[in-house]
């Protein structure tokens, strides 16, 4: 009798772009944020501060005004692609995870038409007809979801190497006169999971996925600007922040521990937590919860790698790119090794909660 192989889906390459603009809390000393159809009357500088030890949010990245969310994704795809050393041709799909498509500076118009996954099959002059591209609206959780579908097909036997993208230029899409438009950011990745055959479980082992869209869909929406007077029409993004945290920091542990049962490994076995980085208290609250669902008080140290309070919430990519950091040594303190394990997990609008165990 022969020795069984399976297979499992497996990280080969990963590329992100990080915009050079940095986005200071000093940029927002000059706005005008209302609360309530009322502007702020707070001293500026106590607004941001505060902000900031809410979030950990020091920092953010805006792209430059002449690019947009699918130029950034082409961008990290290409360099996914040149760090799996393949060729772009033999992509099975190429998945893009995003919420608000092509937003042209100065504009709040969403254009996902074509979708971004065809557009940067289009700017990469991929010319594989096989290679099928389309987009993923997942909040976001969308990055986390698209490697949930690139297992699915791997595992299937319908492809061998599927490219997940997460790319987002916030900065468009939110309201300048909302005080939780400092939490957001621009930012992209993008990450190709191969068909590797094994003895032994590795990449990804298993999953879990919940949405509660009745009672909390209404946490992130898109609404009107906090400022009374602008009546343009536009749409911005809009949560609300508080509800938000209750929900992640309640329900995202049960989903991490389902995921983590369903390998059949340890809470211990864990050496990387991959999580969204939406805000850096919450992520920890998180955390924190999760080791008290299996009895211990302590979450160990150089277990979460954090990139919020530079980087800020880019939504679909912040996981990717942090993923692409760590792996290349540009997170002090945290070093992939050979056979460990890693959970990804993430929360945002619908609202979803998706986490993967994945072994190195």
């Amino acid at each position: 009798m022969g020795i069984k192989t399976t297979i499992s889906s497996v990280i080969t390459g990963t590329g992100s772009y990080i915009p050079e603009n940095i986005i200071s809390g000093d940029s927002f000393l000059n706005a005008t944020f209302y609360d309530n159809g009322v502007a702020l009357e707070k001293d500026m500088t106590e607004v941001i501060n505060k902000f900031a030890e809410i979030t950990e949010i020091l920092e953010r990245r805006y792209v430059d005004e002449g690019l947009v969310n699918s130029d950034i994704g082409a961008i990290a795809a290409q360099r996914a692609i040149d760090d799996a050393g393949i060729n772009k041709e033999t992509l099975d799909h190429i998945i893009c995870c995003h919420n608000f498509g092509d937003v042209k500076a100065g504009s709040n118009r969403m254009d996902i038409l074509p979708s971004l996954a065809a557009k940067v099959k289009q700017t990469l002059q991929i010319e594989n007809p096989d290679c099928v591209a389309y987009d993923l609206i997942f909040g976001c959780p969308g990055w986390v979801q698209g490697a949930i579908q690139a297992n699915y097909l791997i595992q299937s036997g319908d492809a061998k190497r599927v490219m997940v993208i997460g790319a987002e230029t916030l900065s468009r899409i939110t309201d300048p006169h909302d005080r939780d438009s400092m939490i957001f950011s621009d930012g992209a990745a993008a990450v190709i999971f191969e068909a590797f055959e094994s003895e032994d479980p590795i990449g990804i082992i298993a999953h879990k996925t919940q949405t509660y869209a009745v009672n909390y869909a209404s946490l992130l929406v898109m609404g009107k600007s906090n400022n009374p007077g602008e009546c343009n029409g536009n749409a911005y993004l809009k949560m609300n922040g508080r509800k938000l945290y209750e929900f992640a920091v309640t329900n995202v542990p049960l989903v991490v521990k389902m995921a983590i049962d369903k390998a059949n490994i340890d809470i211990t076995d864990i050496k990387t937590v991959f999580i969204h980085q939406a805000n850096g208290k919450m992520d920890n609250a998180i955390m924190k919860r999760v080791f008290k669902l299996y009895g211990l008080d302590v979450v160990p140290e150089n277990l979460v790698p954090m990139t919020i309070s530079w980087l800020g919430n880019s939504s679909v990519a912040t996981i990717p790119t942090l993923l692409d950091l760590v792996l290349k040594g540009q997170v002090d303190g945290y070093k992939i090794k050979s056979g460990e394990y890693a959970v990804f997990a993430s929360v945002g609008a619908g609202m979803h909660i998706n986490a993967f165990v994945y072994r190195f």
